[in-house]
C-alpha cells in the first residue's frame, strides 16, 4: 500500500528566502537546505517553487540536494507583456535555479489565461512542453474561477486548487472530482488555509468573526477525536481521491519535520464534513489579502 506521504509535496513561498535570517536567527539558506534535505530524505515528491527574487531563485538553486530529487513546478509571469517575455522569464528562472527542465508550468491564474493575453501565453507553454522545458502546463485556479470550464477550454495537465479542512467548496460541489476524471492531475495548495485552524478563536483576524463559533467546533471535535490541528488538516488532504499532490508550506526545518511526522500517522477518525465552513467571508482570498 502507498504511503500517504507520497502524495506531499513542498511549497517553497515560506521560505523567507528573501530575508537574511530566519528562525532563531539561522541564515535562510542553511534553514532552506535542511528543509530539502528532510524533504527529499522522507520521499516528497513535488517542489513548487513560488516567486522569489532573482537572487532567492539563486539560493534555492544552490541549496537543492544534488542530484535533485523532485518534480520541480513553477509559475509563469503574468501575460501581459506578452510570450516572448514570458518565455524568456522562464529561461532566466531555469538558469538561476540551475535546471534545464521542470516537471511543470503553471500559468498564474483563470484570470490571467481569461485576459486578452491569455491565449498567447497559454500557447508558448504549449510550445515549451513540446520542446521538452517541461512534461506538463497548468493553471492555479480558486473556487470562483469556474475550474471546470477553463479546464475543458485550456486542457491542462495539472489544475492547482485550494481545498481544506475548513474549505471544502470544491470537494462538496464536486469540481475536484470532476477535473481529476478528466485525467488532470489536481494539486491541493492552501490546506492550512493560512493557518486559521491553529488559531485560538480570540486571535482571529477581524474578517473571520463570524465564522469563529465554526472554527472552535471545529477544533473541540479534532481534540474529541485525540487529534491536532496539524495532523487533522494533513490526513483530511491526504486521504482526497480526487488528489494527485497535497502542497504544504513551512518556515523552517522543525516545521517541515512535524509535518512529515503528522504525515506518516494513521489519518485520525474524524467527521470530516462537519468541519467545512460556509463562510464566504472567511473563505474569500481577497478578504485575506485586505485583512
Amino acid at each position: 500500500m502507498t504511503s500517504p506521504i507520497n502524495k506531499l509535496g513542498l511549497g517553497s513561498g515560506q521560505f523567507g528566502l528573501d530575508q537574511q535570517a530566519g528562525v532563531r536567527g539561522r541564515p535562510r539558506d542553511a534553514e532552506a537546505r535542511e528543509i530539502l534535505a528532510i524533504a527529499a530524505r522522507y520521499g516528497l515528491g513535488v517542489l513548487e517553487v513560488g516567486r522569489h527574487s532573482g537572487a532567492a531563485e539563486l539560493t534555492l538553486g544552490q541549496v537543492l540536494p544534488k542530484p535533485n530529487p523532485f518534480r520541480m513546478t513553477v509559475t509563469t509571469v503574468r501575460p501581459d507583456r506578452g510570450p516572448d517575455f514570458a518565455e524568456a522569464e522562464i529561461r532566466a528562472q531555469f538558469a538561476r535555479l540551475g535546471v534545464a527542465c521542470v516537471d511543470a508550468i503553471l500559468a498564474p491564474s483563470a484570470t490571467d489565461l481569461f485576459s486578452p493575453h491569455g491565449p498567447a501565453l497559454w500557447d508558448r507553454l504549449r510550445k515549451l512542453r513540446d520542446e521538452g522545458l517541461c512534461k506538463k502546463i497548468g493553471v492555479s485556479v480558486y473556487a470562483s474561477d469556474d475550474p471546470v470550464g477553463l479546464a475543458r477550454r485550456f486542457k491542462p495537465d495539472v489544475v492547482q486548487a485550494p481545498a481544506s479542512l475548513l474549505d471544502q467548496r470544491l470537494l462538496i460541489d464536486g469540481t475536484l472530482a470532476e477535473l481529476a476524471g478528466l485525467g488532470i492531475e489536481v494539486h491541493l495548495r492552501s490546506i492550512f488555509l493560512n493557518g486559521l485552524l491553529f488559531l485560538p478563536p480570540d486571535r482571529a483576524p477581524h474578517h473571520l468573526k463570524a465564522a469563529a463559533g465554526r472554527i472552535s467546533r471545529a477544533r473541540r471535535l479534532i481534540a474529541e477525536g485525540r487529534s491536532d490541528p496539524l495532523q487533522a488538516a494533513l490526513g483530511f488532504a491526504l486521504s482526497r481521491p480526487e488528489a494527485s499532490q497535497v502542497l504544504v508550506g513551512v518556515a523552517s526545518a522543525a516545521e517541515m519535520s512535524a509535518v512529515v511526522a503528522a504525515a506518516m500517522s494513521p489519518p485520525p477518525d474524524l467527521d470530516w464534513d462537519e468541519m467545512a465552513l460556509d463562510d464566504p467571508v472567511a473563505l474569500d482570498p481577497r478578504a485575506w489579502a485586505a485583512a
